[in-house]
């Protein structure tokens, strides 16, 4: 068992998020994980994500605020306002974006598997 306290997160910067505060709470630097990793982060109003894809799934679940997500897959857009508890899955692939349009911060936990490894040379 690996046990992360939460005010020994290790904060971590992620590419193309604005006004955002990320912490790891499993995986990577936050403690050993085959798998997946756990991510939260806290949104600033008018914090967002760019419409970014990945090759991986990605799980939200939204803690407190409202949060909308976007979502774009082969040329069709989907977007929804998510509150607390609820949650929503991004396919591989997937375009996602991450918008707080409130005036309230918003709290999101992230969950999502580890980088396949690359190629043995």
């Amino acid at each position: 068992m690996h046990v992360t306290r939460f005010d020994q997160a290790p904060t971590y910067e992620a590419p193309r998020h604005f006004d955002m505060r990320c912490l790891r709470l499993q995986g990577k630097e936050a403690g050993p994980s085959e798998q997946m990793w756990m991510g939260m982060s806290q949104i600033l109003p008018g914090g967002h994500t760019g419409l970014d894809g990945s090759p991986m799934e990605k799980l939200y679940l939204v803690l407190e605020g409202r949060l909308t997500v976007i979502g774009e897959l082969d040329g069709q857009t989907e977007e929804h306002e998510l509150g607390p508890y609820d949650s929503c899955c991004f396919a591989p692939g997937e375009k996602r974006q991450l918008v707080n349009r409130s005036n309230r911060p918003v709290l999101v936990a992230l969950v999502m598997p580890h980088e396949p490894p690359g190629p043995k040379t």
